[in-house]
This record gives structure tokens, sequence and C-alpha cells, in this order.
């Protein structure tokens, strides 16, 4: 069985996104929790190293909010509403990892979808400004699925493979991603799809996360991102 599709995380997977992410975070801080700006600002919006520590330890993104950054559940979930909006708006140039265009240019033959919770427009202007778009057949983002359907929840997976093929049993998927919510997504996104189908998980150790203390294990984690080229290459 050979791999069908090659479906990917967008931050810190296809692209370090790291100093648009903090400046957002902070715009959006002064407007629902002026309270959490100045010398308040929560500790890990202070530099990349300690938001990386954030990010790859909180579950998901309320989590974040709430337990690292010190948001309300209602400031937060006001500030998720916002997200779309702010990473359309905010001009903060962002870097595919080196080597990424690369990977993609090499398994363009085969249909890649995105499942992220950034925006589907900002996804698709830095796609086709690194003229890496065309192999890119589905893009869901954060403003495509509710907020009790954002990953680890099935659902964006599932409508980003249906977008991508008119048959979803029988598939060999590869889901790429920097968080364990992105293992515990691929997990769920097989469960949706049945049993005959399969979605191998592989961790994006790059990006400084560290899959080997995660509970949910990938399949194969890739320290570098030249490791992918031959993890895919098993599967094709």
């Amino acid at each position: 069985m050979k791999l069908d599709a090659i479906l990917w995380d967008y931050d810190g997977t296809l692209v370090n996104s790291v100093p648009k992410n903090i400046d957002i975070t902070k715009a959006i801080l002064s407007i629902v929790a002026p309270h959490l700006t100045g010398d308040n600002l929560p500790k890990y919006l202070g530099d990349e190293e300690l938001y990386h520590e954030a990010n790859h330890g909180a579950k998901n993104w309320q989590e974040l909010y709430v337990n690292y950054y010190g948001l309300t559940h209602d400031e937060m979930i006001l500030a998720g509403s916002m997200w779309a909006q702010h990473q359309e708006e905010n001009k903060t140039e962002v870097m595919l990892f080196e080597g990424i265009k690369n990977v993609v240019d090499k398994f363009c033959l085969l249909p890649h979808g995105i499942c992220s919770q950034n925006s589907q427009n900002n996804i698709r202007s830095v796609l086709k400004k690194n003229a890496i778009d065309g192999p890119f057949k589905a893009i869901v983002g954060y403003n495509d699925v509710s907020n009790v359907q954002q990953k680890p929840h099935a659902f964006g997976g599932v409508k980003c493979v249906e977008s991508i093929f008119e048959h979803t049993d029988s598939l060999l998927l590869m889901y790429i991603g920097d968080h364990e919510a992105d293992t515990k997504f691929a997990r769920n996104l097989q469960s949706a799809l049945g049993n005959k189908s399969q979605v191998i998980s592989v961790a994006a150790a790059y990006s400084r996360s560290a899959p080997q203390n995660w509970k949910s294990k990938p399949d194969h984690i890739a320290t570098n991102v030249e490791d992918l080229l031959s993890i895919i290459g098993k599967y094709t």
C-alpha cells in the first residue's frame, strides 16, 4: 500500500511563524485582556524560546491561552474568535523552514493538504508567495472549523480528505505536525476514516518540539527537515 496523500500542520511544521504569532498574540491581548500587557505581559511572550516552551507544553491553544498566558475562559474564547482576522491583517513575514520547498517539490505528484489553526487565506498567500501552492489540493484553517471541533478533533482532517478524494476508505495518509495534539489528531483521523485507512503520524521535531516526551507517540520523528525525504520516501 503506497501513500495516497500528505497532510501537514502549518505553524511550526511548514513555516516558522513564531515571531508573527507572538506579535499577533500581543495585539489580541491588548484588546481582550489589557491587564496582561506592558509590565504584566506573560513571560512566554517575551522571547521565542519561552514561546516554544509554552506552545509545546500546552495540549491545545485553549490551554495555552488560559494556563500559560493567564486569560480567563471568556477572554480565551474571545481571543480565539479574533485569531483569523489578525493573522490576515498582520504583515510580519513568515518563512518556510529551510528545505521544506525541496520536500514539497520532491513529492509534488502526490496531493498535499493542510489542517491548521491558522487562517486559510493567510496560508494560501504564503504558499503562493513561495511557489509551492500547486500540490496543495485542500486547506482547512481555523475559520473553517467550529471552536469545539478544532484539532485534535478529527473533523477538520475529514473535511480536508473529502476535499481531495471522492472516496475516503482504504487510504494511506501521512500527517506531519510539531505538536503532541497533531499526533492525537492523526490517530483520531484514522478512527474517523475507518479501519481500512491508515494515517501515519510524523513529528516535526525540527521546530524545537520534544516528541520523545509525548504520551502520544508518533510513528516517525523528523529531527531535521531533510529527514522528511526518507520518511515520506518509505511509503512512496
